[in-house]
């Protein structure tokens, strides 16, 4: 590996290297896979049941499969080839996808095949992101790690643009509908297949224990060890519990409160991508030094969106807000994602990282009690306390950030 710099690269330096470019597009594929479903999935079910808990239920179902399977993942990522892992979770994708949409074409969808179809999904992407992001360490200098992390996250959000407005696009459009969308969806991921069997294995690096069980023990303990992991690991949690659950309920949003169809649900999640895709590039080249204090920024920007988006009564206020809130999810997801890799040893890869995305399974088990909660008391109402706990929650872990980056100064 190269050391480490802490001046700006070139924005696209790692599509440099042919073998993350392969990566790269495989991902770009199987994510806009999933960004189409995920638009078919949460319309599909509101248009089946009709209420805040019933969109919380498929999302909870995501959440439950995540918390089960993201242990798991990060210690199978670290012990089996990655690649394997990856094509895998991708043939599981493709047939979720075209057994949806075959029940539909057949007449017989029912709200729990969504449901499991998103359990599937939990499971497939717990596997499927640890192994991915640990191959990215892999294969790029540890110089460029930030910037193929912030790559990525570009190509996951340049999906969120184009798979929610083509999604709701086709749903909205006789003949096609959600059903279309389900067999769209099951060609993207196959198209994906072929691109990663061409990466390397991908094959487990340093020493490994004997048996999982104590592997993923020994992941727990290695962040326990380690006082700005333990930090971003709860930070992960606790933002993206309370900042990223919004996104369950913009069907509501769109067809209750705003009284528009599907074509806009898939807009506004487009608005979102837009705003991630614009702070994914600007943030490909930033200085590593700089990433923690960036992070906590985009927390911040998180919530004061998250507030504003809450409680403004214009369509195209709610656009623009969107933008700004899509961004500063993405800038945090990302941001957290390269600060763990930069700091966690490489044997570790995996497990860290899968145990930081223990943040979106606890989303995903959050949302069904925050759609009873919102059915009770009302959805703005719902977000705006949302809101002030990300506020509260990323004063208190930037001021332990200080304290830790003190201690370290006063141990030298």
């Amino acid at each position: 590996m190269a050391p480490e710099e802490d001046s700006p690269t070139s924005r696209f330096a790692s599509l440099a290297n042919p073998t993350y470019r392969k990566l790269w597009w495989g991902g770009s594929f199987i994510f806009l896979a999933m960004q189409v479903q995920l638009v078919a999935r949460g319309w599909l079910a509101y248009e089946l049941i009709g209420t805040n808990t019933a969109l919380g239920g498929v999302l909870i179902g995501f959440g439950v499969a995540t918390l089960i399977a993201i242990p798991t993942g990060g210690v199978i990522a670290d012990r089996f080839n990655k690649r394997t892992i990856l094509v895998l979770c991708q043939i599981a994708n493709t047939i979720t996808a075209l057994a949806i949409a075959l029940a539909i074409t057949g007449g017989i969808i029912a709200y729990w095949m969504i449901v499991a179809a998103s359990v599937a999904g939990g499971a497939s992407l717990s596997l499927l992101a640890p192994a991915r992001m640990a191959m990215t360490a892999e294969i790029v200098d540890r110089s460029l790690l930030t910037n193929a992390v912030m790559l990525s996250t570009l190509s996951i959000q340049t999906t969120r643009i184009i798979g929610p407005a083509v999604a709701g696009l086709l749903i909205a459009l006789d003949g096609f509908g959600a059903e279309g969308v389900y067999y769209v969806s099951a060609l993207l991921s196959a198209i994906s297949i072929p691109l990663t069997l061409r990466l390397p294995k991908g094959a487990p690096t340093g020493t490994l224990h004997t048996g999982p069980l104590e592997d993923m023990f020994a992941g727990f303990r290695y962040v326990r060890d380690r006082s700005e992991l333990t930090r971003l690991l709860l930070m992960s949690v606790v933002v993206v519990v309370f900042g990223f659950a919004h996104t369950a309920f913009l069907p509501t949003f769109v067809e209750d409160i705003f009284e528009r169809g599907p074509a806009d649900l898939g807009f506004i999640m487009t608005a979102a991508a837009v705003g991630a895709v614009i702070v994914s590039a600007t943030l490909a080249n930033a200085e590593r030094t700089k990433l923690a204090s960036y992070q906590a920024r985009s927390a911040v920007a998180m919530g004061l969106m998250l507030l504003l988006f809450a409680v403004i009564p214009s369509w195209w206020g709610a656009i623009v807000v969107m933008v700004v809130l899509g961004g500063a999810m993405s800038a945090f997801q990302s941001l957290n994602s390269a600060l763990v890799l930069s700091i966690a040893d490489m044997e570790y890869h995996g497990r860290v990282q899968s145990l930081i995305m223990y943040s979106y399974s606890a989303f995903g088990l959050a949302a069904l009690p925050f759609g009873i909660l919102a059915d009770k008391v009302g959805l703005r109402e719902t977000l705006t306390a949302m809101a002030v706990i990300v506020l509260v929650a990323t004063a208190l872990f930037d001021r332990w950030r200080h304290s830790i980056a003190s201690q370290q100064i006063d141990a030298l």
